[in-house]
């Protein structure tokens, strides 16, 4: 099967994006990992690349204070 001309486009944006991890995972294992695009905040683990979550910018905002506030705490 093969991809959709828009299929590989996107993925060659994502391609393109520059990938932060935190400072506390130096070795990237098992690691959130952010970029930030110019209409969105793509979100993975570095354990899983290839599954990527797209956050509004509204969306990061919100989950960032719902961490910061402790909301996922366990």
């Amino acid at each position: 099967m093969t991809q959709s001309r828009s299929s590989r486009k996107r993925s060659r944006a994502l391609e393109l994006l520059h990938w932060k991890r935190p400072a506390a995972c130096p070795d990237g294992s098992s690691c959130p990992e952010v970029a930030i695009g110019p209409d969105a905040v793509y979100v993975r683990s570095s354990l899983l690349p290839d599954a990527i979550a797209r956050l509004t910018p509204d969306e990061w905002r919100d989950l960032v204070s719902a961490i910061r506030d402790g909301e996922f705490d366990v």
